[in-house]
């Protein structure tokens, strides 16, 4: 093993992080490029998840009725979701066999080519059923660039990261997140307040089309980091390794499966706020800019709670940090519902406050340093990224529209929707409980 590397340089023996390494400028810039990288490329697939609500059933679905456009816009918001397991398996294959950064580069570039192609997009009036079956096609591309993106974004810091500090480094890549959700929901709320209809007409566009300035941005960050020391381990091993995903399928089933069901609480809770919440809010009488302004503030209480329940998880453990969220939120469910279904603004502002804010932010910030220490390094991006990615496809993307079916069948009832809110949560403590403890593992 080499002499103790200096606090301004990464170690040279590959592996041996130094305890004082978040102060130094390599971890600095890692978890910056962690941070930014996520918020550029969440801020685009959480604009689309915005514009799903209020504009692309009047834009892209408009000779439907009210009810089934919106469901519709919902369907195309789930294709997304769906394509992030398989974004999380492409970019987890080769991200084990070729190195965490490569992909990082490659999903950035993806996710900005297809956001900006949304915002160039003629509409059903102009160019018929084609706009909606290429607003699908570039909703897919979108789900599978994010699906990539989470899953190396986090390793890159927690691989990076001394173990006493894994949980905290991994939220810089969770806390892109809520960071991208603020700047997409500005944006959107800017263009919003253009009068008459040039809103729909052309101003939803703008947020979309600024996406190929950000991803400029976010290259030239992420170009400047190194690769992870534990995969540069992994590399001087020169060990045979098998197909990233049979190795999953083969050794870490469990862990793929307990690792969804504990991060699906987590896109629950998000959707029902942000989502389905914000349709229903505008829908029940709240202004519109003030949904999305308020909106915009819950994600930043979200990002200051994901970092603050992150370390906690570092000091107590991330299983008792998760499992004190999900039972917060099946206590908090019905009373969130019953303010979104109210109409004032003030009541909206108290729900996603505390669903989105609260319940959300404690979840959010241990998830991805949890479900990361559950798989050994040569099949980490890829188990990590099925697991992640999964509960996204479950959580995410069907439960705008389950939470839609179950609010026709309970004929605008709130008690349906209530029962499946808590039993998400209540599926994640006993995943939870399931699992072992991560903070004391070793990574390599």
């Amino acid at each position: 093993m080499s002499s103790a590397p200096s606090q301004d340089t990464l170690p040279e023996a590959p592996g041996s992080v130094p305890e004082n390494s978040m102060k130094s400028k390599d971890m600095r810039r890692i978890l910056a490029s962690s941070f930014i990288g996520s918020a550029i490329e969440y801020y685009d697939f959480m604009l689309y998840a915005t514009a799903a609500s209020l504009v692309f059933n009047k834009v892209f679905f408009a000779n439907l009725g009210p009810g089934f456009a919106l469901f519709a816009s919902f369907v195309t918001l789930a294709v997304g979701y769906v394509a992030r397991p398989l974004g999380g398996l492409i970019f987890g294959h080769f991200g084990d066999r070729l190195g965490r950064k490569k992909m990082l580069v490659l999903s950035m570039l993806i996710m900005g080519f297809g956001t900006t192609m949304i915002g160039l997009l003629p509409t059903t009036a102009q160019i018929g059923i084609a706009a909606p079956i290429a607003l699908v096609v570039l909703r897919l591309v979108q789900g599978v660039a994010v699906g990539g993106e989470w899953g190396g974004a986090a390793l890159m810091a927690i691989e990076h990261a001394p173990k006493k500090h894994r949980g905290f480094a991994a939220a810089f890549a969770n806390a892109g997140g809520p960071a991208g959700a603020i700047l997409g929901t500005l944006a959107l709320s800017l263009f919003a307040a253009l009068s008459g209809d040039d809103f729909l007409a052309w101003g939803w566009r703008v947020p979309f089309l600024l996406s190929a300035a950000l991803i400029a941005v976010g290259m030239v960050i992420r170009l400047k980091v190194s690769e992870t020391p534990a995969f540069q381990k992994l590399e001087a091993e020169g060990a045979k390794r098998r197909v990233p995903l049979l190795d999953v399928l083969k050794n870490n089933r469990r862990a793929v499966v307990l690792g969804l069901l504990a991060t699906t609480a987590f896109y629950v809770c998000q959707s029902m706020t942000t989502v389905w919440g914000v349709s229903v809010a505008v829908e029940n009488g709240a202004d519109k800019n003030g949904v999305l302004n308020i909106k915009a503030f819950a994600a930043l209480l979200t990002l200051i709670i994901c970092f603050y329940s992150a370390r906690l998880s570092d000091r107590i453990g991330r299983r008792r940090v998760l499992i004190g969220a999900s039972l917060l939120g099946a206590v908090l469910a019905y009373p969130i519902l019953l303010l979104i279904d109210n109409g004032e603004l003030w009541a909206f502002a108290l729900a996603i406050v505390l669903g989105n804010g609260l319940v959300q932010g404690f979840l959010y910030g241990p998830i991805a340093a949890y479900v990361a220490e559950q798989f050994p390094t040569r099949n980490r991006y890829t188990g990590a990224s099925l697991a992640y990615q999964g509960a996204s496809m479950v959580g995410a993307g069907f439960t705008p529209m389950i939470v839609a079916g179950l609010s026709l069948a309970a004929g605008g009832g709130l008690w349906l929707i209530a029962a499946f809110w808590i039993a998400a949560m209540l599926a994640a403590v006993v995943a939870v409980k399931l699992t072992p403890e991560g903070t004391q593992r070793e990574l390599d």
